[in-house]
């Protein structure tokens, strides 16, 4: 009774509103999708077999769901991973200790072996000089007790090159995580303007180990990483269309990235992005009538070790971005949603709240605030308003970047009232007769909790 009497208020129609609603919490099909990507595919770092499969699967998906679907080429990076293990040595009146251990994407394999030096910023780094020759610096931090991601990820974005500048043989990085079971946590490193050093992130467990020996006295470690970076690699981003009826050159973006980490198959970061916006345009393709403007899916290939796939599908529609009336873009995970957060020039948040009447069913209304992503982050230099569905972060980290990002971390009616979110709020935005006021240009604008400077 309450949604009705919702829906009947809402510019959005009431038959679209259920259609919408209805489809994405009770069709079940995102949440099948999300099962048959993980399970048949896997993990799909770019360049890799699984990245070219997913690839053939999306682009089938779009077809079967009635959208025009298409390739757009890209060259993206192309890192393996190989061996990787490493010790805590033992010395008089300490035993050895394995590692729990992950080299850092796009970083240089080797065999190292040395003592360490504990380091907490860029900055101590640089202080340590001729101290840090031919050591294995330690990047601790306190991430998960004090601050978060983003306070802390410059650490795993610069620190193996600004080791490099200091002499130093590897690094060992704290992983960037709010819980760990001896799980390290992956993601990219930064070349910076010179070599890189083999680096890689040790689970927290190991972390605090080794700070506590430190403690006692010198510690030595070994570690062997055989990851190396092969030449780019072919590749596509995955577009999906619902053309509009009245305005098809006008652009509402839908992004998320196909690729994942090789840990594992990624099912929140960022499987579950892609069978969110991929729902959000099946059910707007099976409306009666299609929205005024054009809904555009783009499964974004390599955001996580390098954003080629963000970077060429900017450049390659320079010419269109002026009509790209907004960009959304979900790489959060499926936790609860929350908020639907608009970032336009003032007004843009209370313009489109009418239109989203339909989903405070879900306890959902808009309100300006800072959103984003890595992929449509080059869209801010032309002004793109950036639309998106905030969600509960609290365990985001427990599993990110690492071999617990599997499929059955997946809340499927979490799942389910993210989909609905995307695909009533994609609507609207597709449908209301103004489009949102645009913010002023400016830099690649990226969003907490998934897309700090360094991701």
């Amino acid at each position: 009774m309450i949604l009705a009497l919702l829906l009947a208020l809402a510019p959005v129609s009431p038959d679209v509103g259920r259609r919408l609603l209805g489809g994405a919490l009770a069709d079940g099909v995102a949440y099948a999708r999300l099962e048959e990507l993980t399970d048949t595919i896997g993990p799909r770092l770019s360049g890799s077999p699984g990245a070219a499969a997913a690839v053939e699967w999306a682009l089938a998906k779009f077809k079967q769901d009635g959208l025009a679907a298409h390739l757009e080429a890209v060259k993206v990076p192309h890192w393996v991973r190989g061996e990787e293990r490493g010790e805590i040595l033992p010395r008089p009146g300490v035993v050895g200790h394995p590692l729990a251990l992950a080299a850092l994407g796009n970083g240089v394999g080797g065999e190292v072996t040395g003592d360490v030096i504990e380091a907490r910023s860029i900055q101590e780094i640089a202080a340590l000089g001729e101290k840090a020759r031919g050591k294995v610096l330690f990047l601790n931090h306190t991430m998960g007790t004090k601050g978060g991601y983003g306070d802390w990820v410059e650490l795993r974005g610069r620190g193996p090159a600004a080791a490099a500048n200091v002499g130093a043989a590897g690094v060992l990085l704290r992983s960037l995580a709010t819980t760990s079971l001896r799980s390290p946590h992956t993601g990219v490193t930064l070349t910076g303007d010179g070599p890189l050093v083999p680096a890689a992130a040790i689970s927290t467990e190991d972390a605090a180990q080794i700070h506590r020996l430190l403690q006692r006295g010198p510690v030595r470690v070994h570690f062997t990483l055989g990851c190396r970076m092969l030449p780019d690699a072919d590749s596509a981003n995955v577009v999906g269309e619902v053309r509009g009826r009245e305005k098809p050159d006008e652009i509402v973006l839908l992004g998320a990235h196909l690729d994942s980490w090789d840990l594992a198959d990624g099912a929140n970061d960022d499987g579950a992005g892609v069978v969110m916006m991929m729902e959000a345009g099946r059910l707007i393709a099976q409306l009666p009538q299609a929205p005024r403007r054009t809904v555009r899916i783009v499964l974004f290939m390599n955001e996580e070790n390098g954003s080629a796939g963000g970077k060429g599908y900017a450049a390659g529609h320079a010419a269109e971005l002026g009509k790209h009336v907004a960009a959304l873009e979900a790489d959060a995970g499926a936790a609860r949603p929350t908020a639907i957060q608009v970032h336009a020039a003032p007004g843009g948040a209370a313009l489109l709240q009418p239109w989203l009447l339909p989903l405070e069913t879900l306890g959902l209304s808009a309100s300006d605030g800072d959103t984003g992503g890595a992929d449509i982050g080059p869209l801010g230099l032309a002004g793109v308003p950036f639309v998106g569905v905030s969600v509960d972060g609290t365990h985001y980290f427990d599993i990110h970047h690492s071999a617990a990002d599997t499929f059955d971390k997946i809340d499927p009616e979490a799942l389910a009232k993210n989909a609905a979110a995307w695909a009533v709020t994609a609507y609207a935005l597709a449908e209301m007769p103004q489009p949102l006021p645009r913010p002023a240009p400016e830099e690649p604008h990226r969003h907490a909790p998934d897309l700090p400077k360094a991701k």
